[in-house]
């Protein structure tokens, strides 16, 4: 039987965790704090790659696409192993403006997704109201996407990692990887920041923005990891149906959840791995909430935490196969890593158990930043 490691404990790694171990395969991961509770806990669920489309990544769209039409069949087999709801909606997507200078964004933004024949419609700012009737006085024109939906990313990567506990799998929380040790260009084991030395078979590195600190790695094969803030507010709505639908604002996204929060975010800052709040930051997003939504005002504020996002050096992920025969590398999802959860899961245990080449993982293998 394999026995395989994985170095993180996040939506990424309980994600390849929990099918690797459905496949028969032992499965260990090490998470230095607790499972879930970084970048992956600091977000909002959205599932948006159309509302998010950009021109030049094409290939980045065109992943999250294929991973978001995995999902009806991801969560359906999450909720059946870990036996909760893990809040899949699919009330779609309203992209805003609110001033010329927005909707002359706006309109780029609905020519791209015209280019790449997404399904979208525009629309004026009575119609958005007329699905939202919160929105402000001051939004003129909207792109309304049905198929850019949200899911609770709490209840999801708790959920994940009871599945993956359900299904036989190990989880040592609160044990951090320091390196790895490399024999015979084959990983031989993993050595824990108390000095433990455990072996494996395979070992895969799912470590978020903290992968490019894991010793041992070869340096040409140390993904292009770096930490990038993002501040998040969750403010308490007064009855959870108030608002249905995710809102991409100018300044600042609104995603209702079931449970009543809103959450709103996020900014992007490059400050390493300070997760402070800042004024400047709350500020800023509430402000650019209010804009799109004046009742916000009046709710409660119920968290504001900050996460850090793994980015690469183009922003999308490191994924795949190394040169080191059995070491993998699924990290670096910046901002997409609940989208791109089912795909990568998926994808990364062909590679890993059969040891097959992935077409559609194969733009983001590692070998762009050595080759590029």
């Amino acid at each position: 039987m394999e026995r395989i490691i994985i170095i993180g404990g996040g939506v990424i790694g309980l994600s390849i965790g929990w099918q690797l171990v459905k496949a028969g395969c032992e499965v260990i991961i090490f998470e230095k704090e607790r499972s879930g509770r970084g970048a992956s806990w600091q977000a909002a669920g959205l599932l948006s790659p159309i509302a998010e489309a950009k021109y030049v990544e094409r290939v980045l769209l065109e992943l999250g696409i294929k991973s978001l039409r995995l999902y009806p069949e991801f969560v359906a087999e999450l909720e059946k192993d870990c036996g909760q709801n893990v809040d899949f909606r699919s009330e779609g997507t309203l992209i805003l403006a609110l001033n010329r200078d927005d909707y002359e964004n706006l309109k780029h933004i609905y020519e791209t997704q015209k280019i790449f024949q997404l399904n979208t419609r525009w629309m004026s700012g009575e119609e958005a109201r007329e699905r939202e009737p919160l929105l402000s006085l001051r939004v003129n024109t909207a792109i309304w996407g049905e198929e850019d939906v949200q899911i609770d990313n709490r209840k999801m990567v708790d959920g994940l990692r009871t599945a993956f506990l359900n299904q036989g799998g190990k989880l040592n929380e609160n044990k951090g990887v320091k390196g790895i040790d490399i024999k015979n260009g084959k990983v031989k084991s993993v050595k824990l920041q108390n000095g433990e030395q455990i072996e494996g078979t395979k070992f895969v590195l799912a470590a978020g923005c903290w992968s490019a600190q894991i010793q041992g790695i070869p340096e040409k094969w140390i993904p292009p990891v770096r930490p990038v803030r993002g501040q998040i507010i969750a403010l308490k709505m007064e009855a959870p149906n108030i608002l249905n639908k995710v809102l991409y604002a100018p300044h600042a996204y609104l995603a209702p959840k079931s449970d009543g929060r809103l959450m709103i975010g996020a900014t992007m800052e490059e400050m390493g791995f300070d997760t402070c709040n800042t004024a400047g930051g709350i500020r800023d997003l509430l402000q650019g909430a209010w804009e799109a939504v004046p009742g916000v005002a009046e709710m409660q504020i119920m968290e504001i935490s900050a996460g850090l996002r793994p980015g690469s050096r183009d922003n999308a992920p490191v994924l795949g196969e190394t040169e080191i025969e059995n070491f993998y590398l699924a990290t670096g999802h910046f901002r997409k890593g609940i989208l791109l959860a089912p795909v990568t899961a998926r994808e990364m245990v062909k590679i890993i158990l059969n040891g097959t080449k992935s077409e559609i993982l194969e733009p983001f293998r590692m070998i762009r930043f050595i080759h590029g």
